[in-house]
């Protein structure tokens, strides 16, 4: 069985392999990756590569039905949550095409008193880029990465996620029709072991992956031996904090939407629910309702529900097994809890959870939360930062100024106040500690493979 394979985890069925590429065509398409660097970058003007790339998100509205049905078979997303996912990306693709003048404007300095001349930093590519993406966002990751990429004039090499064949050639496929290059984006089937060499090529200028803790330090280690930059989103174990609320009800909904999305396959998604001592009973009791509530459903259906099947057999597993260790450590099960059924998992509340619990500092990958009780915003503040990860939080409160305080002292790369899903193509997204660096989306993504080459101009001004 070829590592890349559609096995739709609702079924388990087995739809189709992609066979791995050759060692030789590999070392082929670096090859020509590299030379087709040149007439992308300079012999195509930036007004053209913005066309391009504006093109590319309207392919991806063209084909949403098809791209989305698509992932759905890949990895189980629900259908209108895959709409969703087609539709923000062809957002990024259209921010960058719209922006592509301001973003990659020069930008001038001042020069030392008495010097004369001008100075400006010019944005120029560096070359050829390698993507290595996860599946749980089959074309959001891709776009995030790719769209200011080949703006700006890098080429790409792609290594999508072994369970993510099909999405990735769709995504191919639209790079083409919309006029990108042929060897300007290259879809690769790569093994890890072929990916190695590929970090190590001194042709190509840097890496961007997004993945797990273990795969981000992998490639970082191998990307440092060879001095190339690297820019990771690796995993997350985002605090949710509630100080007050108003509306309880509306809290809870975004509580769920916040865990819950993607069937709390996200990494950006609320995992720890972190609430004062007098909203903790009833926000439990209510949000522990909300969770019971949800039933796992055929993700094909239009409207079925909120939580599909997770990804694959591995994913049901390594959370089963997460679930039955945080009990048998002392957490106490308030809602959900059982039996998977093939991949679907029930949407489980934990709590009772202690430092000394291995699901303390780890990352749950799947519809489990887990709720904390708190005596202070103090203490809410040292109980959200006291974790390996670092990537995002949620704020609530109904003391605007007690919760920009907060935010202020959370040690993490973004966050959200009063709100879930506020993310958008121009606000920089990534973290800090184990959850990686470097950022994507906005002006931020774009700046992180640029050449930042300062031209300075003496004598006369110019």
């Amino acid at each position: 069985m070829s590592m890349y394979a559609i096995v739709n985890p609702a079924t388990g069925a087995q739809l189709e392999e992609y066979p791995t590429i050759s060692d030789q065509d590999l070392r082929g398409a670096v090859q020509r990756a590299d030379a087709a660097h040149v007439g992308w970058s300079r012999r195509t003007s930036l007004g053209e590569r913005a066309q391009i790339i504006g093109r590319v998100g309207r392919l991806h509205v063209e084909r949403r039905q098809e791209l989305a049905e698509t992932i759905v078979a890949e990895m189980g997303k629900p259908i209108e949550q895959a709409l969703g996912e087609v539709d923000f990306t062809a957002g990024i693709y259209e921010y960058y095409a719209a922006h592509a003048e301001e973003l990659m404007a020069d930008q001038p300095l001042d020069v030392p008193a008495g010097t004369g001349g001008s100075a400006i930093v010019r944005r120029q590519s560096l070359g050829v880029l390698l993507g290595i993406m996860p599946w749980n966002f089959p074309y959001y990751q891709v776009g995030r990465f790719a769209a200011p990429n080949l703006l700006v004039g890098n080429t790409i090499l792609l290594k999508h996620a072994p369970q993510c064949p099909e999405s990735s050639a769709a995504i191919e496929r639209m790079f083409r029709d919309a006029g990108v290059p042929a060897d300007a984006y290259v879809n690769l089937y790569a093994t890890h072991e072929q990916i190695e060499s590929v970090i190590a090529d001194p042709r190509v200028r840097g890496i961007s992956l997004t993945g797990s803790e273990r795969a981000g330090a992998a490639v970082a280690e191998i990307a440092g031996r060879h001095l190339k930059k690297v820019v990771l989103e690796l995993g997350g174990s985002n605090a949710f904090v509630l100080l007050s609320a108003d509306d309880l009800g509306s809290v809870v909904e975004a509580a769920v939407a916040a865990r819950m999305f993607n069937t709390g396959q996200t990494c950006n998604g609320a995992k720890r629910f972190i609430v004062l001592d007098e909203l903790y009973e009833p926000f439990l009791e209510a949000f522990g309702a909300a969770l019971a509530a949800l039933v796992p459903a055929d993700p094909t259906e239009p409207g079925g529900g909120f939580l599909g099947p997770l990804s694959s057999a591995a994913a049901t597993d390594r959370l089963s097994a997460q679930l039955g260790d945080a009990v048998a450590q002392g957490a106490s099960v308030v809602a959900g809890g059982g039996t998977p059924d093939g991949n679907f998992f029930p949407a489980t509340l934990l709590a009772g959870i202690g430092p000394g619990n291995d699901a303390y500092s780890e990352e749950f990958f799947g519809p489990v939360a887990q709720a904390y009780r708190v005596a202070s915003e103090e203490e809410a503040i040292t109980l959200a930062n006291d974790s390996p990860f670092g990537l995002g939080a949620y704020v609530f409160s109904s003391d605007r100024e007690q919760a920009v305080r907060v935010a202020e002292a959370l040690d993490v790369g973004m966050v959200f106040i009063n709100c879930v899903s506020g993310d958008g193509p121009n606000m920089p997204f990534g973290g800090t500690k184990r959850s990686g660096f470097g950022r994507e989306l906005g002006q931020y993504g774009l700046d992180e493979f640029v050449n930042h080459k300062l031209v300075r101009i003496g004598g006369v001004d110019a």
